[in-house]
């Protein structure tokens, strides 16, 4: 071989093109890979690392899609861009394409948050505002549909730039998702890990359509205000309880502010009435809803102690009480009250004479004495 037959083999193999991408980044998805009017030369070498992708864009149109590897680009390893150029019988010149590397590898811990309250309808609470906030991670799955639907001529795509359209898309179906759930409002804290995977089926096929998998979807925390979480606690807690024993216990600290409270002002009587009609009234529903398991207890266990009647009675117009009945009979033989005098009870739709009232009655016969001498 001749010294030119040697010096153009050497040149020939050191202007063979190289077409691949190093990635110093942490966040490069797609990097257009430039060249010089995008002419590649005929045989140039093309190397795909692990975790990128070589899309292949003919004159906007999808061509081409390299995995991992070295390749040589010619006719046999560019079918598609070979029919759409019209390559019959090969090619010798340098050919117009433009060439996408894809980073395929998982990107991890992205940060997603409603940054609007999301309004929920619940039975027992009315209309209420949750807010959510969590993680997710991705990787590209179609480089190809990736490309052409959100890439476009994009020449350096980030992951900043996908995540802006992830981030609306994950809260727009984490919002409908969680409308349609229907579960009580104070699972939803306590149900993260259930409702991340629901979400996460219900997200892929959005993720699907342009390409991405969505590999992980998580709910860190379900935040709602302070108030709602306080009323939640409370209704949790009485649901919990025992309403019978829980009305008896109210009861008796009640009357035992009663009695030291007996010459107190109007209005803390009146207070204290409304809150005994109050007790009267819880008290009498569980005794319903409880009927049917009171017939099937033990005969051996007696029933709860009957709820004493406390009246209220007014003297000189000033309210008093509430005293049980006993007291009352006290004070009608002291004389503090008379026949006349008005007094109420639970269940009396307004003050009425002592005479009125049937159980009291009996605090006229023969209970009064007879009129002084001389009067």
């Amino acid at each position: 071989m001749g010294l030119f037959d040697e010096i153009k083999k050497k040149l020939s193999h050191e202007f063979i093109d190289i077409v691949e991408w190093l990635d110093n980044t942490n966040d490069t998805i797609v990097h257009r890979f430039e060249r010089y009017q995008n002419e590649i030369k005929n045989g140039a070498q093309l190397i795909v690392r692990e975790g990128q992708t070589a899309v292949f864009i003919n004159e906007g149109q999808l061509a081409d899609v390299f995995g991992p590897g070295t390749y040589t680009l010619n006719t046999q390893n560019l079918p598609i861009l070979a029919t759409l150029k019209g390559w019959k019988y090969g090619f010798n010149s340098p050919f117009k394409a433009e060439v996408y590397f894809v980073n395929t590898r998982l990107f991890t811990d992205e940060k997603w948050g409603t940054k609007n309250p999301i309004m929920l309808n619940d039975d027992r609470f009315g209309l209420v505002e949750i807010r959510a906030f969590g993680t997710y991670s991705f990787k590209i799955e179609d480089a190809g549909k990736f490309v052409v639907d959100v890439v476009g001529t994009d020449a350096n795509f980030t992951n900043y730039e996908v995540n802006e359209h992830l981030k609306s898309l994950i809260v727009t179906r984490f919002t409908d998702t969680v409308g349609e759930a229907n579960i009580p409002l104070e699972l939803y804290a306590a149900n993260t890990s259930e409702l991340s995977e629901t979400c996460q089926e219900v997200m892929q096929p959005e993720f699907g359509r342009v390409g991405i998998l969505l590999e992980r979807f998580y709910i860190e925390n379900v935040s709602m205000p302070e108030e709602l979480k306080k009323e939640i606690f409370e209704y949790s807690r009485l649901d919990k309880l025992d309403m019978a024993k829980l009305t008896q216990f109210k009861t008796a600290k009640a009357m035992e502010a009663a009695a030291k409270n007996e010459g107190g002002t109007a209005g803390a009587g009146m207070g204290m009435g409304m809150g005994f009609v109050l007790a009267q009234q819880m008290g009498q529903n569980m005794n319903f809803n409880q009927g049917q398991s009171a017939a099937q207890a033990t005969q051996a266990v007696p029933p709860p102690m009957p709820t004493q009647t406390l009246y209220h009675y007014a003297v000189n117009g000033q309210q008093l009480g509430p005293v049980p009945m006993e007291r009352l009979r006290e004070l009608f033989a002291a004389r503090t009250i008379n026949k006349d005098s008005l007094v109420w009870k639970p269940g009396l739709a307004q003050w009425t004479a002592l005479k009125d009232v049937a159980e009291l009655q009996s605090f006229l016969g023969g209970n009064t004495p007879p009129p002084l001498p001389g009067n």
